[in-house]
Parts: C-alpha cells; sequence; structure tokens
C-alpha cells in the first residue's frame, strides 16, 4: 500500500499548494497636475486625486476629470494587461503562482486652466446675442 499512500501526500500537497496559492491583485492610480481634481471612471465618481482603485478585467476605461477652474477633461484610457496576464498564461498566474502578484497602473494627466474672457468682451458678445434674439436672426 505505499502507493496509496503516496496519491494520499500528493493530493494533500496539492490541496495545500492551491490553498496557498497566490493570486493577481489589479489596482489604477490616477493623478491630476494640479491635485484634488474630482475623478470619474465609467460614470461613477470616485474621488478626488490622487485616487485608485482596484479592477477586475482588462479594458479601456473612460476617465472625467474635473476641478473648478479647470476645463474638464475626458479619456478613454486603455489599460492593457502585462504578458502573464495573458491567456492562457493567466490560468496559472491567477491560480497557481505561489505568491501574490500587483499589477499596478499609473495615470498623471494636466488640467488646463479655463480661458477667462475679459469683461468687456463677455458684455459685447451678450450683446450681440441679445440683438440676434430680438431680431430673430
Amino acid at each position: 500500500m505505499p502507493s496509496a499512500r503516496a496519491a494520499r501526500r500528493t493530493l494533500v500537497a496539492l490541496c495545500l499548494l492551491t490553498l496557498a496559492s497566490g493570486c493577481v491583485s489589479r489596482r489604477v492610480t490616477i493623478r491630476s497636475n494640479p491635485p484634488g481634481a474630482l475623478v470619474e471612471v465609467d460614470g461613477e465618481r470616485l474621488g478626488y486625486t490622487p485616487v485608485s482603485f482596484d479592477f477586475d478585467y482588462y479594458a479601456t476605461r473612460e476617465f472625467t476629470l474635473s476641478k473648478v477652474g479647470y476645463e474638464t477633461l475626458t479619456i478613454k484610457q486603455p489599460i492593457d494587461p502585462p504578458w502573464y496576464q495573458v491567456p492562457p498564461l493567466d490560468l496559472i498566474s491567477d491560480n497557481f503562482l505561489p505568491a501574490r502578484i500587483t499589477n499596478r497602473h499609473d495615470f498623471t494627466y494636466n488640467l488646463k486652466r479655463k480661458q477667462v474672457e475679459s469683461t468687456p468682451a463677455l458684455i459685447d458678445r451678450a450683446n450681440n446675442i441679445r440683438s440676434r434674439v430680438q431680431t430673430g436672426r
């Protein structure tokens, strides 16, 4: 019966390896210049920069950054998988590695200041719009 014992040991070893197996943790960090911009990811409000979030799948995500006094910035940002997350290697890295891997993606975006019109130019533009409305043009 040495073969039954060996089979049991192998089974126990495989179970322990499975329980001790690592996985891949995926994390994105978004920063802005200047910091403190409100971030929305795929339409869901996330918080103010710098902000991080975990994700489950690689794809192109829509980031929207907004801050008072700055133009709103919307980016379609691809998040590409590393080589060990491409099928079929992802099966091994997600389930059978003996350690945990953290896959980090950092993105920094520069916000542009809003252009403020001078008061006389703004009044002139408003008067032009008012006259067009009154004349029906």
